[in-house]
């Protein structure tokens, strides 16, 4: 599978917090996507920690001592610092903050930050009062001034029993913006790409609402495609109760005239639009004030609705627009009628009848059919792979074009 993170080398700096527990996931987290991870324990996180339960998840040696002669590395903190892609420290302690703003070099893991042009990543974790501590703000201040990457604390429960600011960011987070980082030497950084996601919802009264089984993972994956190839990205979602990726926008709409207006907005300034998102093709005539009560006296109820506006057209012809096409049947002829007649560039054509394909599921087994009448069937790919072969031919069309 194409991960952001394949063969990238990640420094991953632990310092002497509570929170350090988290690195493990962390570690084991980057592991699984492909990462080479090299883990450095300052002393004060080997109280916590230990250089064991690292080794154990990266398969790689854990540094320690900056003058360990039984090192794979003659002079490790200038080797990792020479080939890591990024160094992130996860936890960040008050103590650490200092040393790095003020270019102390005394262990490990200062030296090797030091010695380093990788982009540098921090996510603090202390006490409340340590993080709102001037002396601590001013620290952040500087280390943001030198274009270093700062993310968190996060508020909540804290060790010391108190809720405030403080609280170390999760694992995914922390992996979601190493992924932005890295993606900014990606292929994609000259395009702003909009991607809509989610099944829209038109409200026959407060309750009840007309809808699809759209879940939005295809649009979600696709967005985060584009993002770990360093693409601006803007997504405009529909969707409930799946995270948020960590891209330029994230739009929230829920019915079909939201989604347009967020979605022209936003092609306002883009190079592509790849709209994911299933439409409401109809909307009720009349929707009521009040929940509509069951009549006990009749078993059926009658709803009007009338179509949807289809805004595709309204796109600004200058966007390449890329559609999809959910079918259960004849596939390619639905899928090419769908593309001429909204004049899209390509459209991407699924069954939605397979059980390993389209709704709810995080495989997907799609065609292409673009403007030249040209189709090409894929294999069962997972979404976030599909997302790629799709910029891959958003890419050629591009060019073609121009």
């Amino acid at each position: 599978m194409r991960t952001a993170l394949e063969g990238k080398n990640i420094v991953l700096g632990v310092t002497g917090s509570i929170a350090a527990y988290k690195a493990l996931d962390a570690a084991s987290k980057l592991t699984q996507a492909g990462a080479l991870v090299d883990v450095i324990l300052t002393a004060s996180a080997e109280k916590f920690i230990t250089r064991l339960s690292f080794q154990s998840i990266t398969h790689r040696q854990v540094y320690t001592d900056l003058f360990d002669s039984s090192s794979d590395l003659a002079i490790h903190h200038v080797a990792l610092a020479e080939r890591a892609d990024l160094i992130a420290i996860y936890p960040a302690t008050a103590n650490t903050l200092a040393k790095l703003a003020h270019g102390i070099a005394d262990d490990t893991l200062s030296t090797t930050v030091l010695a380093s042009r990788a982009p540098l990543l921090v996510a603090p974790a202390m006490d409340g009062y340590m993080y709102n501590n001037p002396a601590t703000q001013a620290n952040i201040n500087l280390l943001e001034q030198r274009d270093i990457h700062i993310i968190g604390p996060s508020s909540g429960h804290l060790a010391s029993g108190l809720t405030g600011t403080g609280r170390l960011v999760e694992p995914t987070a922390l992996i979601e913006e190493i992924k932005v980082i890295l993606g900014r030497q990606g292929d994609l950084t000259h395009l702003s790409i909009v991607v809509s996601a989610g099944g829209t919802q038109e409200p026959i009264d407060p309750v009840r609402v007309i809808t699809n089984h759209s879940s939005g993972k295809m649009g979600y994956a696709i967005a985060e495609a584009a993002r770990d190839r360093g693409a601006k990205v803007t997504l405009v979602t529909a969707s409930k109760g799946i995270p948020d990726p960590a891209v330029h926008t994230v739009t929230k709409v829920t019915t079909v005239n939201e989604m347009r207006n967020a979605v022209l907005a936003a092609c306002e300034d883009a190079n592509v639009v790849i709209m994911a998102a299933a439409i409401s093709d109809y909307t009720p005539v009349t929707v009521a004030t009040q929940k509509i009560k069951k009549d006990t006296e009749s078993d059926r109820m009658s709803i009007e609705v009338r179509k949807t506006n289809d805004f595709f057209l309204e796109i600004p012809p200058q966007v390449l627009r890329v559609g999809f096409a959910a079918e259960s049947e004849h596939l390619v002829t639905n899928a090419a009628e769908k593309l001429e007649r909204k004049g899209m560039a390509l459209i991407v054509a699924n069954d939605i009848t397979a059980a390993d394909s389209g709704f709810n599921v995080d495989t997907n087994r799609v065609t292409f059919v673009d403007k030249t009448g040209m189709s090409e069937e894929l294999p069962l790919l997972t979404k976030y792979e599909v997302g790629h072969k799709i910029l891959d031919k958003v890419q050629s069309l591009l060019h073609d074009s121009g």
